[in-house]
């Protein structure tokens, strides 16, 4: 099978035309039926579009003999931004085919995701009461948006994840997160966090109600336990790094809730389809991008 954007977007309609059901719509349907949709949002984080004026621009002259129907800008903004209940529906049925699936490992962390740079944009956005001020710990500065949690397989293909204001505890938004769907961790199972996780009670819900196993580095002061990590906590970093080096997470541009939550779920459905197009393919790196990019 060739590795290259045609052929993974072409497996991508294949599948979401095949394994997701369609939304039942009233009405016409429309021209740019939901699985094109998709392709065309993947498409377009992998191709290094952020701005949708460019991306529509570069799709109408260069995309047409794969989506011979392209909507207009806003017309593909609105479609997008409801999109998000389809695109987690799909990212669950790619996830359930990777053979990563059935592994005993989990990893989980935080990021954020910067929504504006200026008080003044800050006063004026329509994100004001959803998004909020937080710290960076990695890069030592202050952000105003949401914060990234996210749980996926050793090779970074996304099982679930949520948009949180960052003045919330991670415990407790993690602990919300995996408790809205417990069978997405099956007992015996091992999640790997950071130092942020410490916590009796968090770890106690782990253990006694997702029946999992708690992993962090030892903080300064406790027992010896598990040790520092460092290695083995690089591979979350090294998929948040994916998202915002390569998907461009942090550039997403989005002024509204729903465009924010849109736009993360787009840059996840891309990571998603790649790992579990590389998994089909028999890649030997299954995260790598470098096939879809140009």
């Amino acid at each position: 099978m060739k590795t290259n954007l045609d052929t993974l977007l072409t497996a991508l309609y294949v599948f979401i035309d095949d394994h997701v059901a369609p939304r039942h719509r009233i009405g016409r349907p429309p021209r740019l039926s939901d699985a094109e949709l998709l392709c065309l949002a993947v498409a377009q984080v992998l191709l290094g579009f952020p701005s949708a004026r460019h991306w529509h621009r570069f799709a109408g002259s260069r995309l047409r003999h794969l989506f011979p129907y392209l909507p207009g800008q806003s017309g593909y903004n609105k479609r997008l931004n409801t999109a998000g209940p389809l695109i987690s529906q799909v990212i669950g049925a790619l996830a359930g085919q990777v053979p990563s699936w059935h592994d005993d490992l989990r990893l989980i962390d935080s990021t954020p995701v910067p929504c504006a740079a200026s008080r003044e944009t800050v006063k004026r956005s329509a994100l004001a009461g959803t998004a909020g001020y937080g710290y960076c710990a990695s890069h030592s500065r202050f952000f105003w948006g949401l914060r990234l949690y996210l749980l996926t397989t050793a090779e970074g293909m996304p099982v679930t994840w949520c948009l949180a204001n960052p003045k919330l505890g991670e415990r407790e938004v993690v602990r919300a997160m995996l408790g809205r769907d417990p069978h997405l961790v099956r007992r015996g199972q091992v999640i790997l966090g950071d130092k942020g996780f410490a916590g009796a009670a968090f770890e106690a819900f782990v253990t006694d109600e997702l029946g999992a196993h708690l992993v962090r580095p030892d903080r300064r002061g406790e027992p010896a336990r598990f040790g520092r990590l460092a290695r083995v906590r690089q591979w979350i970093e090294a998929v948040i790094d994916t998202l915002k080096g390569q998907l461009s997470l942090e550039q997403h541009g989005a002024r509204t809730e729903a465009g924010v939550f849109a736009r993360t779920d787009q840059r996840l459905l891309a990571l998603a389809t790649a790992i579990w197009h590389n998994w089909a393919i028999n890649a030997p790196i299954k995260r790598s991008l470098i096939a879809y990019d140009h």
